[in-house]
């Protein structure tokens, strides 16, 4: 991780979310004091799963994985992170350690900001706080709709799913699959590596999806709908 500071070229002024916009001159610069703008180098830990939380990152650029992780090797995948989102959310409201791990996928740049200024802010600025409300209810969505894949689909649909959402995220000229392993695709459909591979291997010989090392394209996305829904 490196710090980046103010005479550097990769320095950004302001924390682009329209949240922070909503701000007055006093709360900008209690933001602005307890922020530092940081490189997380493909590979890093983001954050690590019950380690103590002191700040919210909220994401400038690049791509982040997080999962859960479970005994020894084994962990599932929650969601990608990209950039205008944010991490850590639920250190400010709840519990003051991090739930799950967040991993770069890319190069990531981040703004790491105290935790006790998310919630002064949120205390006097009464619609920042709903936007922040808003984004993490957001990610609690997202969160029961893993669970419910994962209690309700079976392998194919889970595989479908995950394909879908994968193929979803859209980030500058990135091919997010080009980013993931087979394992990194498997923990996020709830499946073992080697069953993920037979799933794949499966929709490439039903003309479903094309397979190039790493890279998937999806070739009849209603087809990968229709497996999903009734999968």
């Amino acid at each position: 991780m490196k710090t980046i500071l103010e005479n550097d070229s990769e320095y950004v002024c302001n924390i682009q979310a329209p949240c922070f916009q909503k701000l007055n001159t006093e709360e900008v610069e209690l933001i602005r004091s307890s922020k530092t703008q940081v490189l997380f180098r493909k590979g890093e830990n983001l954050t690590k799963q019950g380690a103590f939380a002191t700040y919210v990152l909220f994401i400038v650029s690049g791509i982040a994985k997080q999962h859960i992780e479970g005994d020894g090797t084994k962990s599932y995948s929650l969601r990608m992170v990209t950039p205008g989102e944010f991490v850590g959310l639920s250190s400010v409201f709840t519990k003051n350690t991090y739930s799950y791990s967040t991993v770069a996928l890319t190069d990531v740049q981040a703004f790491l900001i105290e935790n006790s200024s998310i919630m002064k802010v949120s205390r006097s600025n009464g619609e920042f706080a709903v936007n922040i409300i808003k984004r993490y209810c957001g990610q609690n969505s997202i969160l029961f709709d893993t669970i419910r894949t994962l209690m309700y689909k079976q392998m194919n649909g889970r595989m479908a799913e995950t394909l879908l959402y994968l193929n979803s995220i859209r980030v500058e000229n990135i091919e997010v699959f080009g980013l993931l392993t087979r394992k990194d695709i498997a923990e996020f459909a709830g499946i073992s590596t080697e069953n993920a591979v037979k799933i794949l291997k499966s929709f490439e010989k039903d003309k479903i999806v094309a397979l190039d090392d790493k890279n998937i394209t999806i070739l009849k996305h209603e087809a990968l709908e229709e497996i999903s829904r009734h999968g």
